[in-house]
């Protein structure tokens, strides 16, 4: 998943921001309301992750604002308000769920994925394309009863591929969807992860399944045996 994390204390975000990442999933970190309500005009995310109390624009008015567009991703709320007015507040606002602190990440996680299960991508635990499947909750990908594991970078590009099956996605495309914002990843390092993918797809016998598209990108088709 895309995930938008906004949190002003770095010793919340970051552990939070890589528990994330670890599980696969790409992660948009910031920690004022100003910058997240930007990226929430220039992006489109699987769950936001917002605190409460934040700078410029509070995680509250971020989740009216981001209801009021009509968009639809689950919300999960995290703050230091632990009174019930607080909490029915905060989901009267349009969060779906709400986490009080200190946060528990074994929780938090088990939090995330059950609101996971709320997004409008949710296809189950595993995601199918001919006889590959990929395991969300494992970082594996398997094929003809071989499993491989996954790095978190190799597993964001593959489950993005597989959401997209047969279409061409484009370096930009591919860059948005697997880098975080405020990184710059190197000229050809979008070309150095799709050339690790396939050498982990070799193990399942699909590395030939990423095609390269001359000018265009990739794509991510089964081949016809």
């Amino acid at each position: 998943m895309k995930v938008l994390l906004v949190e002003d204390d770095p010793k919340q975000l970051l552990p939070l921001q890589i528990a994330l990442s670890q599980a696969g999933h790409s992660v948009d970190g910031v920690k004022d309301g100003k910058t997240a309500q930007w990226l929430l005009s220039e992006k489109e995310y699987d769950l936001l992750v917002l605190d409460w109390m934040l700078p410029h624009v509070s995680g509250l008015n971020l989740c009216q604002q981001y209801r009021a567009l009509g968009k639809t991703a689950p919300v999960l709320m995290i703050t230091a308000r632990d009174t019930t007015p607080e909490k029915v507040t905060g989901l009267d606002a349009g969060a779906d769920d709400y986490l009080v602190k200190p946060i528990d990440l074994i929780e938090f996680m088990a939090r995330v994925r059950a609101l996971r299960r709320r997004s409008p991508l949710w296809q189950g635990d595993t995601l199918s394309l001919g006889d590959l499947h990929l395991h969300l909750d494992t970082l594996t990908v398997e094929r003809q009863g071989a499993v491989v594991s996954l790095s978190s970078r190799e597993f964001q590009l593959l489950e993005h591929f597989m959401r997209h099956p047969r279409q061409v996605l484009t370096r930009s495309q591919i860059e948005q969807a697997v880098w975080e914002w405020g990184t710059e990843p190197d000229s050809n390092a979008i070309t150095v992860l799709v050339r690790k993918l396939r050498q982990r797809l070799e193990a399942v016998k699909a590395s030939d399944w990423v095609e390269s598209i001359y000018g265009m990108g990739y794509r991510l088709s089964p081949t016809e045996k």
